[in-house]
């Protein structure tokens, strides 16, 4: 009852949220209008197609350099695995340090052969072969890198992708784990127009215009202006020399740190995949389990106005995820309180390990199949013993 309720709130806010006093959008970014610091405090709910990469009609961005003027987190984030989300093939780091990778797949063999600034992908079946130039490597390579090329004038997805465990190649995930029919069916997938503008608008800025791609114009990875909208307006703002214009009401950018629990939900889910979204692509079992906003929400914890389970409460989108465990105990304990004493307030401490390892018990990590890699279940739970379905405690 509890998870149905959110649901419906979910649903009621996407067809009010044109009505209600949020952040304006468009199919293709944030609208014109100014994101004062009064609406930026309260939620909002994009349709789902709507990322904040993309460029709005009659807007520019200016690039990390130019935030860079003011901003120091421009020193950290473009480093981090966000702001590398896609390299062009001539930059990408894995390529280059893995200069002749292989992999066999029934009668058929892939390879991908560095070529000086080049990375060749072919793939033969013994008698005839399919070279093609990798243009788009997707994914810093944490977990994995999957490739984009272009043939016969459409781009497709590579069949195999470089994974991090293994150092090497493997099936590409969602793709079939059987050898292919033809040659042709073997090199990848043919990507259409909603695919494209997909995994750019996910892993580039500014690769989307007024609904339209434009990569000759795109910044590879999440830039500044991947979250935070375009920045033409906002630096205009503050270069005016009238001091009481710079203090005005609205600093024409979006900054979504001021976003409630829900909208930093929605809007970190509209690439890392909200409710709505995962529900309409029918993703179950443990393939859910990548998808962080989908899984947060199902916790029976989580609170739309309580920002001390937001995504900027664990995460800092500027600096690269962060690895030790005590510092996500602290994030735990500032609900969950020390037994000790009893003049606290809030929900009883975990009974095995009061003070830590919280995540460690109650944010298990699945393997997904394929993807050597364990990603963490944000659907925060107490796990039982052989829950090794993380769908069993919906």
């Amino acid at each position: 009852m509890e998870h149905r309720l959110k649901i419906a709130i979910i649903i009621v806010l996407l067809i009010l949220a044109v009505g209600m006093n949020l952040p304006q959008i468009t199919g293709t970014g944030i609208a014109q209008g100014p994101v004062s610091s009064a609406q930026s405090d309260k939620s909002f709910a994009p349709p789902p197609e709507w990322r904040p990469t993309a460029v709005p009609a009659g807007r520019r961005m200016l690039g990390n350099a130019t935030c860079g003027e003011c901003h120091t987190q421009v020193k950290t984030q473009p480093q981090t695995t966000m702001g590398k989300a896609l390299e062009l093939a001539s930059e990408s780091r894995i390529l280059s340090a893995n200069p002749d990778l292989n992999f066999r797949s029934g009668r058929f063999i892939y390879n991908i052969r560095r070529d000086g600034d080049r990375s060749i992908y072919t793939v033969s079946d013994g008698r005839e072969s399919i070279s093609v130039p990798i243009l788009y490597a997707f994914g810093l390579g944490k977990a994995g890198q999957t490739y984009v090329f272009e043939r016969e004038g459409r781009y497709y997805e590579s069949r195999v992708s470089f994974y991090d465990q293994i150092g090497g190649l493997d099936y590409t995930i969602g793709a079939p784990r059987i050898p292919a029919a033809s040659l042709a069916e073997a090199v990848g997938r043919a990507m259409d127009s909603a695919d494209l503008k997909d995994c750019f608008g996910c892993h580039a800025t500014a690769a989307v215009a007024e609904g339209r791609l434009q990569l000759d114009k795109m910044t590879p990875g999440i830039s500044c202006e991947g979250c935070h909208g375009p920045g033409d307006q906002h630096v205009a703002l503050m270069k005016s020399p009238s001091k009481s214009d710079r203090r005005g009401s609205s600093s024409l950018i979006l900054n979504p740190g001021r976003f409630d629990t829900e909208g930093q939900t929605q809007f970190c889910g509209s690439c890392h995949r909200t409710w709505a979204q995962v529900e309409l692509m029918r993703v179950r079992g443990v393939d859910g389990v990548r998808f962080q906003p989908y899984r947060i929400f199902s916790s029976k914890c989580y609170d739309f106005d309580d920002r001390r389970i937001a995504c900027s409460t664990c995460h800092n989108p500027h600096e690269e995820v962060r690895p030790d465990p005590a510092f996500y105990d602290a994030k735990c304990l500032a609900c969950h309180r020390r037994s000790d004493n009893p003049a606290t307030t809030g929900p009883r401490p975990c009974r095995a390990s009061p003070r830590s390892n919280c995540a460690g018990c109650h944010m298990p990590k699945y393997e997904i199949p394929g993807s050597h890699f364990q990603f963490t279940d944000h659907q925060i739970r107490v796990v039982r013993p052989g829950d090794l379905n993380p769908e069993q405690s919906r």
